[in-house]
């Protein structure tokens, strides 16, 4: 049996570029679509954040308006049967790499609060690649890696094919122009061999152990394309 590492932000809300403050979280669709697929093929599912604070689920991520009703009342459905594990996950510095087969990281806006330059979470990604573990990021999850640098200083994933969520769907979205920095730019200027599909379309980048998903769209390919890379 499989074992998966989900790490979650434990942001509750993002710093925009002029100080205030813009509700955020991990984005529902990316965790419930990714765990539920893992936890159905069989495979055993931990939960980490920094600290082991409870995650908040981006409230954005659960407005009709954006996803739909029917993907809310699924959503929600999902969270409240796994609110235990939800309330309790493992503290990110407590995790042992080597205990997992893959380490997959969910966005929302929350990974660009913390586990950007989250220690912990670049011990766990320098750990994974050096046992060619999976590592599996969606979407602003990607704002992860940038935490992994080796003993020099430099960025673990520099000339890595990968896709996150592209600076055009950021402005689409309507929280580009406000925020502290863009997270495929940022990708790009620190060496990453970005690219991208359509805008909202699923999205999934494969180079060896790195799997990478674009948008939302994209969490279900992703999942499938970890437990494939996993058999």
């Amino acid at each position: 049996m499989s074992k998966i590492l989900i790490v979650l932000s434990a942001a509750d809300t993002w710093t925009r570029a002029d100080g205030s403050k813009y509700a955020s979280g991990v984005w529902a669709e990316e965790f419930v679509v990714m765990d539920e697929t893992f936890v159905a093929a069989g495979c055993s599912v931990d939960i980490a954040t920094p600290r082991g604070v409870a995650p908040t689920i981006d409230p954005h991520s659960m407005n009709p308006a954006v996803v739909g009703q029917e993907n809310v009342d699924h959503f929600r459905a999902y969270l409240d049967s796994i609110a235990d594990r939800l309330a309790r996950p493992l503290v990110l510095a407590d995790v042992v790499t080597a205990d997992y087969d893959a380490v997959v990281i969910p966005g929302g806006h929350g990974p660009v609060e913390d586990l950007y330059k989250d220690a912990d979470m670049g011990r766990v990604l320098v750990d994974a690649q050096a046992s060619d573990t999976i590592i599996a990021p969606v979407c602003h999850g990607q704002a992860a890696l940038l935490a992994a640098k080796d003993a020099d200083g430099k960025w673990l994933f520099a000339g890595r094919r990968m896709t996150a969520f592209s600076d055009e769907e950021e402005v689409e979205l309507g929280t580009a122009d406000n925020a502290p920095w863009l997270l495929a730019d940022t990708l790009r200027k620190s060496g990453a061999a970005y690219e991208k599909g359509p805008n909202w379309s699923a999205y999934v980048v494969t180079d060896g152990n790195l799997l990478s998903g674009q948008n939302p769209a994209s969490s279900a390919p992703l999942a499938d394309a970890v437990l494939a890379a996993l058999r």
